[in-house]
């Protein structure tokens, strides 16, 4: 995977994963990388510089404030800033797909599918689909992500 710095002709600045330059290029050209704030496609990689770790930056860890009171046992996590940031942005992702994005439940498959052959109209969809439906469509070339959950989800 590869990290950069993206900024939209609108101003706005924002991070994006790609499992590669040539990737990132490609979606480009298809216009499937937009800006998060304005929806623009109008987006190219910003300059940006390398990230440096240290051994300080590796070990540092931050845990939620504990609540003040009572004895019962609180969930915790022992995560680094740099790991924070990354669950902040994939979090982002996820509510901007489900802020943007049609809603079609178990019908993501079937209607995936059928966007791909080009038998309906494109758009963005998320729904639910098994690992094995999942693994289907990527084999037969159709590009699907999981949308990340995290553990204080509760949905």
């Amino acid at each position: 995977m590869i990290h950069y710095d993206l900024a939209c002709a609108c101003g706005r600045r924002f991070d994006g994963w790609f499992r590669s330059s040539q990737d990132f290029d490609a979606q480009a050209a298809r216009g499937l990388v937009s800006c998060p704030a304005c929806g623009s496609t109008e987006v190219a990689k910003a300059l940006m510089a390398p990230a440096v770790a240290t051994r300080r930056a590796e070990t540092s860890a931050v845990a939620p404030a504990a609540e003040p009171s009572g004895d019962a046992p609180q969930a915790v996590a022992l995560v680094t800033e740099k790991d924070q940031a990354i669950r902040a942005m994939l979090r982002e992702l996820r509510d901007h797909v489900k802020t943007n994005a049609e809603h079609v439940g178990d019908r993501f498959p079937e209607l995936a599918r059928r966007m791909h052959a080009e038998e309906i109209e494109r758009k963005s969809i998320y729904g639910r689909a098994t690992a094995d439906e999942a693994r289907a469509l990527a084999e037969e070339g159709v590009e699907v992500h999981a949308l990340p959950r995290f553990p204080d989800d509760g949905d």
